[in-house]
């Protein structure tokens, strides 16, 4: 009874997604298994350079970092910050999930992907079994660009600290980049998003898989794109299983 009432919900946050339930020669089938303050900014340089992933003695503790992130001035977009926007989720996660920057509403709130584009991502992990919860979830820039713009290249490097210490503090099993930005800023390349999809990339110098789908903001403009977000995640999933 239960693994019906699953599946039920699954079809349903599916249908919320505008994904189509249909099965074809062609299309990945929906019925998967489920699977199971005080800190200075060159301290956190010192605990993170080298390789980027791997228990590091002085690495920065949860509250060293969140403190660092909160006081940050490395580049001038703390200057029209309201907030600046850490992370959220769980700190055991098997799955990081990046995006490229706050929007008006995360630096409202303070939190990641809270907009449209954040509800069409809870219902995008919840389709594979995954709570927001259950996920962690970061940018590659912690503060707001103006107009929303995509972050510059030194602002990413400003930034670029915090989240490697982030996964170095995870550990995370998978990452999932969504979007065109973070894509090319973790795996150092200018490769169409379209080109990485559907491959297994390895982040820096460490075994975290890395896998590159569309940015939710992309799909709610591009809904014909979806599915191949779906068959993304049911990948990375796999991947989980290896």
């Amino acid at each position: 009874m239960r693994e019906t009432d699953d599946k039920l919900r699954r079809l349903a946050y599916l249908d919320a997604m505008g994904i189509q339930v249909w099965q074809g020669r062609d299309v990945v089938p929906v019925d998967e298994p489920d699977l199971a303050e005080d800190v200075r900014a060159g301290a956190i340089q010192g605990a993170v350079a080298g390789t980027a992933c791997g228990a590091m003695p002085d690495l920065p503790t949860w509250e060293m970092l969140q403190g660092q992130v909160a006081a940050c001035q490395q580049c001038d977009l703390y200057r029209q910050r309201t907030q600046a926007v850490f992370g959220v989720g769980s700190r055991q996660a098997q799955w990081l999930i990046v995006g490229e920057a706050p929007g008006a509403d995360e630096d409202r709130q303070g939190e990641p992907f809270v907009g449209r584009a954040g509800q069409l991502l809870n219902l995008m992990l919840q389709a594979i079994g995954l709570s927001r919860e259950e996920v962690y979830i970061a940018n590659i820039v912690k503060c707001r660009p103006p107009n929303n713009r995509d972050p510059r290249q030194e602002e990413m490097a400003a930034c670029s600290v915090y989240l490697k210490a982030q996964i170095q503090l995870i550990q995370p099993r998978i990452i999932l980049a969504v979007g065109r930005v973070a894509a090319h800023h973790l795996l150092h390349t200018q490769q169409k998003v379209g080109a990485l999809r559907g491959q297994s990339h390895r982040y820096g110098e460490t075994d975290i898989p890395v896998v590159v789908t569309y940015h939710p903001a992309y799909l709610l403009r591009s809904p014909q794109e979806k599915r191949k977000a779906w068959e993304d995640l049911l990948f990375a999933r796999q991947l989980l299983t290896q």
